[in-house]
């Protein structure tokens, strides 16, 4: 079969693997009430199991996985990873007590971890900076697809076959997905000489000089607490729903998709083209929107917390799913363009490694126990309140992302500058490392 390098389809494959490898996650937050009555769980174990016990394998897996991407065959990263997820998902279905939930959701973290890092390689060697935003935010429509898919088709299987048929079911379009990936696509790295594939440096080494720069450590720092509050967090909004507006799973499921498949989608198409059209090499101007979006995501999570009108609610909600998009294209794109080729991968993944444990990993699980503390007072309302007592968490992802808006130009400048250095004498420039710049570490 003959392989393809054009990189529109490759952009398009990739969309696929994200939106099947993902479908899990949003189908898992309309089930966790009836897994918790089929199981007889707590919200304690709910949480550890959306939370740290899938984050600690998606984190401990992600960095071996993108040095592995930074210097080998992504497509067969992809491949696997996404095979990998496809399993796993199917596997969950036919769990009968907590530690069987917990061993497939672990082989899912871990193909999950190969497809994220691994995309954003493919696409920075396809598409050249001032594409990137725009590339990036088509990318990461793959995962808004999963949310609408998983939120709309997963509540109607929910609905009319329960969670263990629909899991089983999930689990088949991303084993469709790996081999479409294994079978049709090309990976660029093999046409190049071989004196180009030089090893990847050491990964003390890799991130001692990447947390020198402070535009990166900015992003890193800003971007774990976006995943405290708004992945973490984010995974109780349908439980919240169906705890407080008394709203049924697929009920909650249609209108998730809707606003979050739409607002989602609409905030990745209208911040790609913004900053492509209009910041394109402003990545200054494209970090300062960030802060600013996450300022208002704030103030709607608040609203979303504290009406009693579902309308209300689902308006605010809305504009969060906007607000929360619209910069991302944004965020990996600078990433991309900041750091040197062979560090693209394990850039992103060492971001994820953190954003996952503490994001994603605790942000489920400490919410759930905050849940159950204030249970014996707030009764049913115990979820709401602690909601609201983590909303405020987007006020320090408005801050770094403004810190790095800050110095990410001159990092940039300085990488690029490095990078035609290198071509220039090969011999006597060092790949794997960054430059010097404006902005290296705080004295």
């Amino acid at each position: 079969m003959q392989r393809s390098d054009n990189k529109y389809y490759l952009l398009i494959l990739l969309i696929v693997i994200s939106a099947v490898s993902h479908l899990d996650r949003f189908v898992l937050a309309l089930v966790l009430e009836p897994i918790k009555q089929d199981l007889q769980l707590s919200d304690s174990q709910l949480g550890l199991m959306t939370g740290f016990a899938f984050a600690f394998f998606f984190a401990v897996a992600g960095v071996p996985i993108a040095r592995w991407a930074d210097s080998g065959n992504r497509i067969t990263i992809s491949a696997l990873a996404a095979g990998l997820v496809g399993v796993g998902v199917a596997l969950c279905g036919m769990a009968s007590n907590f530690i069987q939930l917990l061993i497939p959701r672990a082989g899912i973290a871990i193909g999950q971890a190969g497809t994220v890092p691994t995309a954003q390689s493919l696409i920075s060697d396809r598409f050249v900076r001032a594409q990137r935003p725009r590339a990036m935010a088509t990318y990461f429509m793959g995962y808004i697809a999963s949310m609408f898919i998983g939120y709309l088709v997963g509540g109607w299987l929910v609905e009319s076959y329960g969670w263990r048929i629909t899991f089983i079911l999930l689990g088949v379009p991303s084993v469709v997905a790996a081999l479409l990936t294994h079978f049709t696509l090309k990976e660029t790295r093999q046409a190049q000489p071989e004196k180009e594939h030089k090893p990847s440096p050491p990964l003390l080494q890799t991130f001692t000089t990447l947390w020198q720069q402070k535009t990166y450590r900015y992003i890193f720092i800003g971007f774990c607490a976006s995943y405290f509050v708004e992945m973490g967090v984010n995974q109780w909004l349908a439980t919240f729903f169906i705890r407080t507006h008394e709203m049924s799973s697929a009920e909650v499921g249609a209108w998730f998709a809707f606003i979050w498949g739409g607002g989602g989608i609409a905030g990745h198409f209208v911040g790609g083209y913004v900053a492509t059209h209009y910041g394109a090499h402003k990545e200054q101007l494209q970090f300062r929107g960030i802060a600013l979006l996450s300022v208002v995501s704030v103030i709607f999570y608040l609203l979303l917390y504290l009406t009693a009108n579902k309308s209300v609610a689902l308006f605010a909600m809305t504009v969060i799913a906007f607000a929360s998009t619209a910069g991302v294209g944004c965020i990996f794109a600078g990433l991309q363009s900041l750091v040197a080729e062979k560090m693209r991968s394990i850039s992103v993944a060492l971001i994820f490694l953190f954003c996952n444990l503490i994001g994603f990993g605790l942000g489920p699980f400490m919410l759930g126990m905050v849940s159950d503390l204030l249970s014996t007072s707030f009764q049913q309302d115990s979820l709401r309140y602690a909601l609201i007592l983590f909303s405020p968490g987007g006020l320090v992802v408005a801050y770094y992302f403004w810190r790095a808006s800050q110095f990410i130009e001159m990092d940039i400048a300085a990488t690029e500058t490095h990078a035609a250095s290198m071509l220039y004498d090969p011999e006597t420039s060092n790949q794997n490392s960054l430059p010097k710049s404006a902005a290296v570490a705080d004295s």
